[in-house]
């Protein structure tokens, strides 16, 4: 009875164990398996990481490119922007002594000469700084006439009546000028 007891515990345990180990050794082949998937899918990140930081440091040397150029460019604008302010604020200027004695006349002519000259080498300077921006905002005949005006203030002095009678108009006109240039 013992031994029936034994054999029947053996070949109870025998069949148990061999399903154990049957089951084990499917587990260590699938698990096999699954180590060579993910050490494949591991090498495949691995290059994918190395791909991606290349990405990054290219994308970064990008980004600090475009950041010095938006710096400069800045800069750039920062500059115009403080000369266009100063281009204001010398017509401002010139039109503000202009304004004192326009009137009649040769409004121009009661004007200190020291005066037409400051405001007609601001015009000068405002001309040539600022051609490009003042091309389509004065006429043909509005630019001639500054840059005459502007050339040769002294032509402006003449003591003529003939020629303060002719002056009269022009001398609206330059104001009329100036004050478009600083409206523009």
């Amino acid at each position: 009875e013992i031994y029936d007891k034994m054999a029947c515990w053996c070949e109870t345990n025998d069949k148990e164990k061999t399903a154990a180990i049957a089951t084990a050794e499917a587990r260590i082949e699938d698990l096999g398996n699954k180590i060579e998937e993910l050490t494949a899918g591991s090498a495949r990140l691995n290059t994918e990481i190395k791909n991606h930081e290349k990405e990054i440091a290219a994308n970064q040397d990008a980004l600090d490119k475009a950041t010095a150029i938006r710096e400069k460019q800045l800069a750039e604008f920062n500059a115009e922007e403080k000369d266009l302010l100063e281009s204001i604020s010398a017509l401002k200027a010139a039109i503000t002594v202009l304004a004192k004695h326009h009137g009649g006349a040769g409004a121009m002519l009661q004007l200190p000469r020291s005066h037409v000259l400051g405001v007609a080498a601001t015009l000068a300077h405002e001309l040539q700084r600022h051609a490009s921006l003042l091309q389509g905002v004065l006429t043909p005949s509005e630019l001639r006439l500054a840059t005459t005006f502007a050339q040769a203030p002294q032509d402006y002095f003449d003591a003529a009546p003939t020629f303060k009678q002719s002056y009269a108009p022009q001398s609206g006109e330059i104001f009329g000028i100036l004050r478009q240039m600083k409206e523009t």
